[in-house]
Order: C-alpha cells, then sequence, then structure tokens
C-alpha cells in the first residue's frame, strides 16, 4: 500500500468542524421544537459573502462581509437541515427572510449560559461541508479591513464554562 499524499490524510479539522456545526443544528432543532427556554438566546455571526447566503441586499451592503443576528424574542419561521438555517427576523419592522448554509456561521454563541463556538475557515478546496478558506481580506463590522484568520488553533471550551 502506497503512503497517502498529503491531500489524502485524514482531514481531523474538517470532521471537528462539522461535528461543531452539528451543535449549531442540534441548538436550533431543539428551538424549533420546544421554543427558547429560559434566559437561553443565540448570537450568530455569519459570513455575508459566503456563497448560498441569502439576505436582503441593503443588509449585504450595510454589513460587508459579517453580520451577527440574535435569536432571543421575535424570530419567526426558524429552520435548519443539514447544510442550511433560515429564520424570518424584523428590521425597522419589516420581515426579512435569511437563508445562512451552515459553513458561514463563524461564531455561535448563547451568552445565557457562557456557551460560545468560534469556527476557524479550513485552508484547501471546500469538501462536502463547505468547509472553504477565502485568500482575500474581509471587512470587520466596522468597515476596517480584517486580517484573515488564523487556521489550525485549538480553543478550550473551559474559557466559556461557568465558573463554580
Amino acid at each position: 500500500m502506497a503512503p497517502k499524499k498529503d491531500d489524502e490524510i485524514l482531514r481531523y479539522d474538517r470532521m471537528v468542524e462539522r461535528a461543531l456545526r452539528g451543535v449549531v443544528r442540534d441548538a436550533v432543532n431543539e428551538v424549533i421544537a420546544d421554543g427558547l427556554s429560559g434566559e437561553h438566546h443565540f448570537y450568530i455571526t455569519f459570513l455575508t459573502d459566503h456563497p448560498g447566503v441569502k439576505i436582503p441586499d441593503y443588509l449585504r451592503e450595510r454589513y460587508p462581509g459579517e453580520m451577527t443576528i440574535v435569536l432571543q424574542y421575535q424570530f419567526y419561521d426558524l429552520e435548519v437541515d443539514e447544510k442550511m438555517m433560515a429564520v424570518t427576523l424584523s428590521f425597522n419592522n419589516v420581515p426579512e427572510r435569511l437563508e445562512i448554509p451552515l459553513p458561514a456561521i463563524t461564531i455561535f454563541a448563547d451568552p445565557s449560559v457562557n456557551f460560545a463556538l468560534q469556527f476557524q475557515p479550513l485552508e484547501g478546496p471546500p469538501d462536502d461541508g463547505g468547509d472553504g478558506e477565502k485568500k482575500s481580506k474581509k471587512k470587520s463590522r466596522d468597515g476596517e479591513s480584517a486580517a484573515p484568520k488564523k487556521t489550525g488553533e485549538v480553543v478550550s471550551l473551559d474559557q466559556f464554562r461557568k465558573k463554580e
């Protein structure tokens, strides 16, 4: 058996990314089934220029690069599947439908329990999970260029847990 080339090795980084995005999917599914209980609410940050993101043009212009939405009190028609989540939110009293591929999500947080996941872009071509890294610089929410994110960092979940 010939040794595997670098592009044929097991991609644990991609496996972990898909598994962690499964946490997002499962949390959203629980909200769909049972609603948000207690003080739970979600902050979801996503790349507005990621392929498959469907948001109104005025929101894409206002948030070039990244946008954060909050699912707490007023959201409607929440849906999620293996590849995408969708929700209707009100912007200046106008309901708008947002469709967000799961690989476009960069941060998922539930501040009520001090829980957060930050997803790292992966190098190389997208796999069936769609996790590819864009080489161009992105603009941050304040309009300034943000440096490309590092890859391969390990983040300890202990920093997000409540201290007893």
